[in-house]
Parts: structure tokens; sequence; C-alpha cells
């Protein structure tokens, strides 16, 4: 019975140990988080999207290659170039199209950012800029859900490759994005904006990638899942404009889940 009770007291030590590490940001993700630089509608989301956290649970530290897929608006690339310039690199990696508005963003804050660059994949055959090997960690914030959403079915599984092409072996694959609950109809994935846990992981798995860890930093359990208009219902959207405004902004941002992959080495 003793050595069960020192076992058992051994094992929830190294779990403490396990999530401290986990969730403790770098000073340098606190840092760029903490840059007045940022807008003020940007910082506003910080409570909903816990980029310290979300970021410390992936591990991604300055000295990194990061690679974001889709950077949209730029919200993260706004903390992920700042902290590896001068140490490491920044690549936004996007579809073929967007390239261009992208590069622009970038040039625009290239003070600010330091020397990104922009990587490209092409949708329809999978090709990709990204050289082989090169990134230590792969990040898409609330972007799959969308490889989904249009009539090519294959465009997730290329994504997912390139994604795994691109790592160096043992690097980190980060993805959070609009949990849909596995109770739920997978069809609603088409064009809820909402995505199964399960979705995801098939992908990654399809694609070579092992499941390391998940984490509910980003889990929302005010959110219900089934709003008129999908995800885009809830902040910021408000797709439905002025209608329950006030319920839709009590919820706040959708219920996320936060997974990291790992490339085997």
């Amino acid at each position: 019975m003793r050595t069960i009770a020192i076992a058992t007291v051994l094992l929830a030590s190294a779990s403490a140990l396990v999530a401290q590490t986990a969730t403790a940001p770098t000073t340098a993700v606190k840092a760029a988080i903490a840059d007045t630089q940022r807008s003020e509608a940007n910082r506003a989301r910080d409570r909903y999207r816990h980029p310290a956290e979300t970021l410390a649970f992936f591990g991604v530290k300055p000295t990194d290659t990061v690679v974001e897929f889709i950077p949209g608006g730029g919200w993260y690339t706004e903390i992920l170039a700042p902290m590896v310039k001068g140490k490491g690199r920044y690549v936004a990696f996007v579809p073929t199209r967007n390239a261009e508005g992208v590069q622009k963003m970038l040039t625009t804050k290239e003070a600010w950012f330091g020397p990104a660059t922009v990587a490209t994949i092409d949708p329809a055959t999978g090709v990709s800029t990204l050289p082989a090997g090169s990134a230590d960690v792969v990040l898409t914030f609330r972007n799959v859900h969308n490889l989904l959403m249009g009539e090519d079915q294959q465009v997730a599984g290329r994504t997912f490759a390139a994604f795994f092409a691109a790592l160096k072996p043992g690097g980190t694959l980060g993805v959070v994005d609009h949990r849909l609950p596995e109770t739920m109809d997978t069809a609603l994935e088409k064009k809820s904006g909402y995505i199964k846990r399960s979705t995801v992981v098939r992908l990654a798995q399809a694609a070579g990638f092992k499941l390391a860890g998940e984490s509910r930093v980003n889990a929302n359990p005010k959110d219900t899942h089934d709003h008129p208009e999908g995800v885009w219902t809830l902040p910021p959207n408000y797709r439905l404009k002025d209608v329950d405004k006030a319920k839709y902004a009590a919820i706040g941002e959708s219920d996320r889940f936060t997974l990291k992959f790992v490339k085997p080495k």
C-alpha cells in the first residue's frame, strides 16, 4: 500500500509539472502580447483567444521558424512575427490567390514585424513553395473549417500533407478551431464554421502526424454550437447584427479545441 501511495504522489507531481510546463508563457511571448503597437481591438480579444497560454502549450520559441497558415487580418501575426524577429523566422503560408494581400500586410508593418515572408500552396494540387523540413512550428488558427467548406473535398488532405512536408522531424503542428460536438451532425462542418475534433485528428494522422496533446484553454462552455448563422453569429462577426446581440455577446467567442501534433523523428 505504501508503494502504491508513493507512486500516486509521484504521478501527481509529474502531472502537475507537465501542466505547469505546458502553460507557462515565455518572456518573449509575454512581451509580444503586451506590445502597445497591437491595436486596441485586437488586444481586447486576448481574453477569448488566450494567446499566451496557447503559444506556450504549442511550445513556440523566439528562435523557431514559425509558419502561420492563412493569417487573415494578422491577429496572431502581430504576436508571432515580433516574437521571432531577429532570432527566428516568421512565414505566412497562404493559398496562391491570397499571397499579394498578405505580402502587402507584412510589408506595411515591416519595421514592427521584421523580414517576414510569404509562402504559397496551390489548393488544387497541393504544390507548396515552403522548403521541405524548414519549419519548427506550423500553426493554424480557425482555418481548418474553411478547407472543408468548398467543393473540392481533397483540399484539407493536401494542406495537411504540405504542413507535414514543411516541418522538421520532431516539429509541431498546432491547430485551434471552432469545436463541433461529436454528437452533432457532421454535415454541419460544411456550413456552420464548426468542425469536429475527430475530423482534425483524422486529417493530421492521415498526413503522418501523431497527436501529442490537447488543451481546453480555448474552450467556451457557454457556446451551444447551434446558432442561426453558425459560428459567425457570435462575436466578433455578429452576422445577425443587432438581433439578440446582447445574448451572443454574453456567450462570447466560439468554443474551440486546441490540438498539438508532432511529426515523428
